[in-house]
This record gives C-alpha cells, sequence and structure tokens, in this order.
C-alpha cells in the first residue's frame, strides 16, 4: 500500500513515484512494481483532488484490481520532440508569460481553473514549491493591466525519477475564457517546450480530452504527434462526467432520472424500455434488473398487491401489531352514515390507487361524504371509509431493511396579495410547483380543492388578504401541489421501528410507508398507507437512490460516492 502523505508532500517513492502537483497527484504508473500497487496508489486519491496514473504498465489489469473504483480515462496523449519543435517568441503581443512569483496570483489562477470546471490548486502548496524543478506553474498577464490571462504547468520527469527518456510533460492548461486575446494557449504551450528543451530535455508529452477538438489541433499544429499511452483515474464526483457519459436521450421523469443516473455513476448500463411509463432496465455483468423507477422486479407480485388494496395494507399491519385507522370496505349507505356519525370526521379514499386520486379528506357532513363516494367510485373500484387522524403528513423510504429518509410532507398553501383572487393565486403557485418538479407537481381545481375552500368561508373568486396564508388541499400529496421537508435527523426511534416492521409484514423491500403523526420527533402514530413504488427524487438530499442501486447491485457498493 502507498504511504500515506502527509503534510502534502511535494513527492512520494514507496512504493513508485507520485508528485503532488497542487490539483491532484501525477502517479508515474511505470515505476511502480506492480499493478496492485498501482491501483492502490490511485484509491489513495484525497478528497476533492483529481490523481492521474500516467505511463501505465498493464491497465487492464490496474482496472482489474479495482474495477468499480477506477476507470480508464477517455484522453488522448500527444508527444513533442525536440527535434521537430520551432522555438518562437509569444506569437501574442501585449502578454508576458513568467513563472509564479506572487502568491496573490494564486488566486487568479484557482478563477481560471474554476471557470473551467477545472480542480483548483492547494495555495499553501504550490506557493511553497514555486521553485521546485519538479513541477512549475507558468503564467500568461497583460502586460498592461497585469491581469492573468493564462496558466500552465510543466514537470520535469528527470527531477523526479531516473528518466532515460530525459522527458517532461505539460499539463492543466487554462486561459481565462474572457481574455479577449487568441493564441494565448499556444504561447503557453510554446513557453513550455522552449523552457524544458532548452534544459536539455528531449520529450514533452501530454493529455487532453479525446473530444477537444480546438486544442487537439494546436498541438498537432505544434508538431505534436499521438502516442499509445493511457490514464487512469479514480471514480469520484469530480470525474464523474468522465465515466458516467450521457443518460439515455429520452423523456424519463424525475423518479426514474434519478435512479438512472446513479445506476450509469457506477458503471452499470441502463435500457430505455418506454421512458414515458418509467420502465428501464439495468444490466452489469450478467445480471440484469427490470425497473419501473423505484418498483423492481425485487418486489414480489404478491408485495405488489398487498400495497395495492389499501383495506388489505391495513389489515395486515393491523395483524403485525401497529397502528392503523379504523376502515371500512364498499359500505352500504347505512354502513357509510353510521361510520360518519361513529368517528364524526372521516377519509374517502378508492381502495386502490395511487397520487392522491380521488382522495377526500377531513369529510364531516353526509352531503361531502356522498360526493366524495362518487368521486373515489369514478373509476369502478371499491370505495373506502377511513377514520380521520389529526397529525403532519409523514413519509418513511424504506429500502432493503433500512430506514433510507423520512419527510413530512405538506399540503399546497397559498399567501394573499391583497390584489388577486384565490384562483390566480392557485394558478400560480401550481405553475412554480410544476416548474421545480418536471411537471410531477400541480394543484387541481376539482371538487376536493373547492370543498377545502369552502370549509373556509372562501371561493376561487375571493381576493385573499395580504400576507394571509391559506391551505387549498388536506391532503399533502405531492401531485396534488404538496411540499416535502426532509426530517431524517429527527425521526423518533419507535417511528423507524414501526416503518421496519410495516414492510416486513408487507413483504416489500423497497417502500414508502405513509404515517401520521403528532410530532415526527415523538413515538405516537398511524399508518395509513403503503406505496410500493415510492419517489426517490423527492427525498434528496438523503441517498435513496444510492441506497436503492445497493440494493439491487451490491458488489458496486465500494464505488467511491464522494
Amino acid at each position: 500500500m502507498v504511504s500515506n502523505i502527509i503534510e502534502s508532500p511535494e513527492i512520494v517513492h514507496d512504493p513508485g513515484v507520485i508528485l503532488n502537483c497542487g490539483w491532484g497527484r501525477l502517479i508515474f504508473g511505470h515505476t511502480f512494481p506492480t499493478p496492485d500497487s498501482v491501483a492502490a496508489a490511485v484509491l489513495d486519491e484525497e478528497p476533492g483532488k483529481r490523481d492521474i496514473a500516467f505511463y501505465l504498465n498493464d491497465p487492464q489489469i490496474i482496472l482489474n484490481c479495482a474495477p468499480q473504483d477506477l476507470f480508464l480515462d477517455p484522453s488522448t496523449s500527444y508527444r513533442l520532440l525536440k527535434e521537430n519543435h520551432q522555438s518562437e517568441a509569444s506569437a501574442v503581443p501585449g502578454i508576458t508569460i513568467s513563472t509564479l512569483s506572487q502568491r496573490s496570483d494564486l488566486e487568479g489562477i484557482n478563477s481560471i481553473y474554476k471557470n473551467l470546471n477545472m480542480v483548483p490548486v492547494d495555495p499553501d502548496h504550490v506557493w511553497s514549491r514555486r521553485s521546485s524543478e519538479r513541477f512549475r506553474y507558468f503564467l500568461a498577464k497583460h502586460n498592461e493591466t497585469g491581469d492573468l490571462l493564462g496558466v500552465v504547468m510543466g514537470v520535469d520527469h528527470t527531477c523526479c525519477f531516473s528518466d532515460l527518456q530525459n522527458s517532461c510533460s505539460l499539463w492543466a492548461l487554462g486561459v481565462d475564457p474572457q481574455a479577449g486575446l487568441p493564441g494565448i494557449g499556444e504561447a503557453l504551450t510554446r513557453h513550455v517546450a522552449d523552457y524544458y528543451f532548452s534544459r536539455g530535455r528531449q520529450i514533452l508529452d501530454l493529455s487532453v480530452m479525446h473530444n477537444n477538438d480546438g486544442a487537439i489541433r494546436l498541438y498537432k499544429k505544434l508538431g505534436f504527434e499521438k502516442q499509445p499511452v493511457l490514464a487512469i483515474k479514480r471514480r469520484n464526483s469530480i470525474n464523474e462526467k468522465l465515466f458516467v457519459g450521457a443518460p439515455p436521450e429520452r423523456d424519463f421523469n424525475p423518479y426514474a432520472t434519478i435512479i438512472i443516473k446513479e445506476a450509469l455513476r457506477r458503471g452499470i448500463v441502463v435500457e430505455p424500455l418506454d421512458p414515458l411509463r418509467g420502465f428501464f432496465r439495468l444490466s452489469l455483468g450478467g445480471r440484469s434488473v427490470l425497473c419501473r423507477e423505484s418498483l423492481s422486479e425485487m418486489t414480489s407480485a404478491i408485495a405488489l398487491q398487498y400495497c395495492d388494496d389499501k383495506a388489505l395494507t391495513c389489515s395486515l399491519l393491523h395483524q403485525a401489531g401497529l397502528s392503523v385507522p379504523a376502515q371500512i370496505v364498499s359500505p352500504t349507505p347505512e354502513e357509510r352514515s353510521a361510520f360518519l356519525h361513529e368517528h364524526r370526521r372521516i377519509v374517502v379514499k378508492p381502495a386502490r390507487g395511487e397520487q392522491g386520486r380521488g382522495v377526500a379528506v377531513d369529510i364531516n357532513t353526509q352531503e361531502a361524504m356522498e360526493r366524495a363516494v362518487c368521486l373515489a367510485a369514478s373509476d369502478g373500484v371499491d370505495v373506502l371509509l377511513e377514520s380521520y387522524v389529526e397529525g403532519d403528513d409523514l413519509r418513511i423510504i424504506v429500502i432493503n431493511g433500512e430506514v433510507a429518509a423520512a419527510a413530512v410532507r405538506r399540503p399546497a398553501e397559498i399567501t394573499g396579495t391583497g390584489t388577486h383572487t384565490v384562483r390566480e393565486l392557485i394558478e400560480s403557485l401550481s405553475r412554480r410547483r410544476s416548474a421545480a418538479t418536471g411537471g410531477e407537481s400541480s394543484i387541481p381545481l376539482d371538487f376536493e380543492t373547492e370543498r377545502c375552500l369552502k370549509s373556509e368561508g372562501v371561493t376561487y373568486e375571493h381576493i385573499l388578504e395580504e400576507g394571509l396564508s391559506l391551505r387549498v388541499r388536506k391532503t399533502a400529496n405531492l401531485h396534488t401541489g404538496g411540499t416535502i421537508h426532509d426530517v431524517t435527523a429527527k425521526l423518533h426511534p419507535r417511528l423507524g421501528e414501526a416503518a421496519l416492521a410495516a414492510a416486513r409484514a408487507l413483504l416489500i423491500p423497497v417502500t414508502g410507508l405513509d404515517f401520521l403523526v403528532p410530532s415526527v420527533e415523538g413515538p405516537e402514530y398511524t399508518i395509513i398507507e403503503a406505496n410500493e413504488r415510492p419517489g426517490l427524487a423527492n427525498h434528496e438530499p438523503q441517498p435513496t437512490a444510492s441506497k436503492f442501486i445497493d440494493f439491487l447491485f451490491p458488489q458496486t457498493i465500494a464505488v467511491i460516492s464522494a
């Protein structure tokens, strides 16, 4: 194993040569004794840095040492021989190129790198080694303003190890996008070549992204020739776009997209099947799993039925000793009246369904109940009456026997302006919710919204007083305009235990349990539903998609998520 770096030394020789360049480490692969020692060096990368293993012997074996953590960099190497170099002064009038001499220039270097989405340097490390012969930063500055316009780093290999080829290399070339002067990159490249060739070096190497056509044209113009030299990097968030690739060019909703992106990040193949309905297949090696968003083949047909039939869900959870509301299924008019009389406040909903469709909450009159029953039965399914329970609407996500996230969902709420009608305020909020959720959330102007307004003594045409807040739905479902607020860290242990017990009772590995609770920090609860296809995208920043892929492809858990 490579020795741990302490206080960012410039170079490490055990067991091979590693040069700390400030933005990361340059790992000279051909100086290491074995492929696994190179892999170990790359895996020792520090957070927030981008290491590069270059000049590799047997790169395929290095990758095989940690296939889920390492990847072959999609870059191309080019080489300039001293004999093919034509030394000439900078082609850009008005700029001067020199080595780093002012600490204040480090801020300008990092500004350029950040604007180009490159990794910034460690100012202390680079400044303390500004006179080092192993690596040097060269800066292009405007003669009149003194502004930093470009930067590049050169590495002298003969100062780092016994280099039989007497070579050097060029790295981290960056030009300020606002520089306004052409030819700065060319001037910096020529300057590096002049600098090292004048000191006796015979070869100048560099690595460039394979699709950077402008840079490649420049290097070919200067006499560089393509070389079969490969680089390996570690999978991390900085390098993600290099190894994930482009997602399928299909219109998946946010709930499928978050899973697809996590799968691609881990090198899992994604096959779009029916984007409109959220179907895709994930494959890795000899394993394939068919998914519809967070519902996968790992959920059995029995578990699916347990969740789909809300009355059966309630019965199974009750048998498991969990707290659930009182229910009655497909009641006669007399049974409905008796149930309302007994519980005073009830919920009416289809016995099967999702996304809050056909659900009416806090019904307290015979007339409202009968109208809600007609709407709930409009799709031909059985109607369920349930005792109303007050409390916060809490969704707990369980994945593979673990509480992955918890969030309180709040109903859609408008705030008066003193000039806009309730209808205008609802439509405005609905547009904002739709835009924020990729079209997944909006507030329907239906019977349920009208009933909620009526209970507050207002109509669609009412002008709401400035600053006055008004809930326009009783349910907190996200598809009907609700909002979600993460409470994972505040969740009482008893609530998490109840969620896990419910998932076991329903025989389901991935589910979203809907609770009503007086407080997320207290032990009291009532479970009202279980969702077999919970929207994982609703629970960011909790790593729900990561845990879902952990469940489906446990062999990829080693992939770094930093």
